[in-house]
């Protein structure tokens, strides 16, 4: 815009005759219509770039890794070519060592580097909503739009119970909604964690969260759901990720006399040892496992998961639905285990938030005959259509929240996860 200022000022000077004025007006209207381009997202060039961030090592990377794996079979269905356009997938490790998971400056410069690429036409990501915290303000400032498979956290979304003061228009400096997640938030998981525990006979629960973003904030939305729904909470306490012993820990939570206890945590050993703890000190209280832990390093004591005596004891909730999909869903679980192996439930909303990002890319250009604009594919990711899905029918509202409600309730054996029934929110 000053460089198209300094063309009018310099021609107010020197008085150009009619070549002058016609071939200055050209220049202005060619500078106002990058500038416009640019506000709106217009990518040139015939190559589109979607990002994929996740922990690749540490807390959440199986799940992470099952999910990018999901991600990449729903491109690769889709040929990586969009009309004129080639899609090309970047993915992101947003974890690091010293983290043992995410890490809050990893994910910024992930963020970061694709609010930068001029190719970008989405971001798939992230997997935790501290992670997403993170990124959707960098991502919502260079208009770029993004489809999480995992982030549950209320707040990323919506100012409902559960959202703390400032969400979720701290996350979008621009004002416009660019952020999309396939799973429901925590509000709903707890409203189905409260309803399980209450058919199956709890009368006091007790919840330890890990102090992560995600425990903190499912626990919150869990005790705000007890809460309207009666049943007694005893107790939040937090522990320390990797500490040395968790005995004390157990201690107190067999004195409490609760007979239900919560586990709201990411990283996934820490609460596979905590849970031991809990399982040896109170024999008789049931144990119950958050979304998050929904993971075969949770599961398998080969992978430092929970001891199988204590199999019967446990409930973990996940939004994988398992065989209750429909044959659409049923497919592609069947793909994925001739491919990987056994998949965690996280890999299928994986495969649906590349399927979702690709669709609104697909209608935004036209199947690829019309320039690609990133402010058009965040319009037809908040305005699609009821969706026909891997997952099932669903809408996505215009604040980026999912229809879906329901959640499965997962049991363990032989360090396995295996679908029991459904719970709704």
């Amino acid at each position: 815009m000053r460089g198209a200022a300094a063309r009018r000022s310099r021609a107010r000077h020197a008085r150009p005759g009619g070549a002058g004025l016609a071939l200055l007006l050209a220049l202005a209207l060619l500078s106002g219509c990058g500038a416009r381009d640019r506000a709106e997202g217009r990518i040139s060039g015939r190559t589109l770039r979607i990002y994929l961030s996740g922990p690749l090592t540490g807390a959440s990377s199986l799940s992470a890794r099952a999910a990018i794996a999901g991600a990449e079979m729903a491109l690769a269905d889709a040929g990586r070519r969009m009309g004129r356009y080639r899609i090309a997938l970047a993915v992101l490790n947003d974890a690091t060592a010293q983290a043992g998971g995410w890490d809050p400056g990893q994910t910024n410069l992930n963020a970061h580097r694709a609010a930068q690429d001029p190719a970008a036409i989405g971001y798939i990501g992230d997997f935790d909503s501290g992670a997403s915290a993170v990124s959707i303000p960098v991502l919502n400032r260079a208009g770029i739009p993004q489809v999480s498979p995992a982030s549950g956290a209320v707040g990323l979304t919506s100012s409902a119970p559960g959202a703390s003061p400032g969400e979720p228009g701290k996350y979008y400096p621009t004002g416009r909604r660019t952020f999309v997640r396939v799973v429901p938030s925590y509000a709903v998981e707890a409203s189905a964690e409260v309803g399980l525990q209450q058919r199956l006979g709890c009368r006091a629960s007790l919840v330890l969260q890990d102090g992560e973003v995600d425990g903190e904030d499912a626990a919150i939305s869990y005790v705000l759901a007890a809460q309207a729904a009666g049943l007694r909470v005893l107790a939040v306490q937090s522990y320390e990720r990797r500490a040395a012993d968790y005995t004390s820990l157990a201690r107190a939570v067999a004195q409490s006399g609760a007979d239900c206890v919560l586990l709201d945590a990411a990283d996934e050993r820490s609460a596979a040892r905590v849970a031991g703890r809990v399982g040896q000190a109170a024999p008789a209280a049931r144990i119950f496992a958050s979304s998050a832990l929904a993971d075969p390093a949770f599961a398998d004591p080969a992978m430092g998961g929970i001891s199988r005596a204590l199999d019967p004891r446990v409930f973990v909730l996940s939004p994988g639905l398992g065989p209750l999909y429909p044959p659409a869903g049923q497919r592609f679980l069947a793909r994925y285990a001739r491919l990987f192996g056994p998949p965690p439930p996280q890999a299928i909303f994986g495969y649906e938030a590349m399927s979702l990002m690709l669709a609104a890319i697909d209608a935004a250009t036209d199947h690829g005959r019309r320039p690609a604009v990133r402010g058009q594919v965040i319009e037809h990711l908040l305005g699609a259509r009821r969706r026909h899905t891997v997952l099932g029918s669903y809408v996505i509202g215009r604040d980026g929240e999912t229809s879906i409600e329901s959640y499965g309730v997962w049991r363990l054996s032989a360090g396995r996860l295996h679908f029991w029934q459904e719970a709704r929110g």
